[in-house]
């Protein structure tokens, strides 16, 4: 039978969660920082920043806030961190700056790439023009990709703080496949969430692999996976790790 993904000559990925470890980091990253500057306090602080920054990400498109957003990752970071304090009583505005620095020096040291990530990028650089489709501040983005020395895989790379907007916005896909100079039903989108990746690019005529590690959950949100909604589109495949990618493309 022929492989659902036949016919694809170049694909994009996304880069938090999919290619890299971001909320893993996150949240190892909020748990020491927490508890190095607020011990006594920090399993509260914790559930606390979580409503914080889902409340804060409700308004995040806002004229308030998305403007700075785009371009640094710093004031909406301490926002969260303010807020979090805050629903404790805890006004102390030096502390709350140490957390922020503290939760921002270690989530981008402990950042790397899932296993297989290099492997499979440096296989398939040797059959497909890759590229990078990223949400987020143009800043943290920008670090991102200069830690982890992945830039050089990529002939194209978007990021939502650069562009002025991200998925699951349309025209991101549109100026993608521009860029690549491929029509839509050959270009591949290899992401971790349904919302932001899988359901815009199947709706723009891409073909999409849904990367579903048990993992996968912001140190936001319930346990829970995300899933696909009723009367979802499919993805072509969905794999748990970046190794099963190849083989479905030879």
């Amino acid at each position: 039978m022929p492989s659902r993904l036949a016919g694809v000559t170049g694909i994009y990925f996304d880069l938090d969660d999919t290619l890299c470890t971001y909320w893993a980091a996150a949240r190892s990253g909020l748990k020491e920082a927490y508890r190095l500057h607020a011990a006594d306090s920090a399993d509260q602080l914790i559930k606390h920043w979580a409503a914080a920054f889902r409340e804060l990400l409700a308004n995040i498109h806002s004229e308030e806030w998305y403007g700075r957003y785009l371009k640094s990752g710093d004031e909406p970071r301490t926002e969260v961190i303010r807020r979090s304090f805050h629903r404790l009583g805890v006004t102390d505005e030096e502390l709350i700056q140490r957390v922020s620095e503290s939760y921002k020096t270690i989530r981008n040291r402990k950042l790397e790439l899932f296993p297989g990530a290099i492997e499979v990028l440096t296989r398939l650089k040797t059959q497909f023009p890759l590229g990078l489709i990223t949400n987020g501040p143009a800043d943290i983005q920008r670090m991102e990709i200069d830690r982890l020395q992945i830039e050089g895989y990529f002939d194209e790379i978007f990021i939502e703080g650069e562009l002025g907007f991200g998925k699951p916005e349309p025209e991101v896909f549109k100026r993608a496949a521009v860029a690549m100079g491929k029509p839509a039903h050959e270009l591949l989108f290899v992401g971790n969430s349904y919302h932001h990746d899988i359901e815009p690019a199947i709706a723009m005529g891409w073909k999409t692999v849904w990367v579903r590690r048990e993992s996968d959950v912001p140190p936001s949100a319930s346990s829970s996976l995300e899933t696909i909604p009723a009367g979802g589109a499919e993805p072509d495949a969905i794999i748990q790790e970046l190794r099963e990618l190849p083989p479905l493309l030879a």
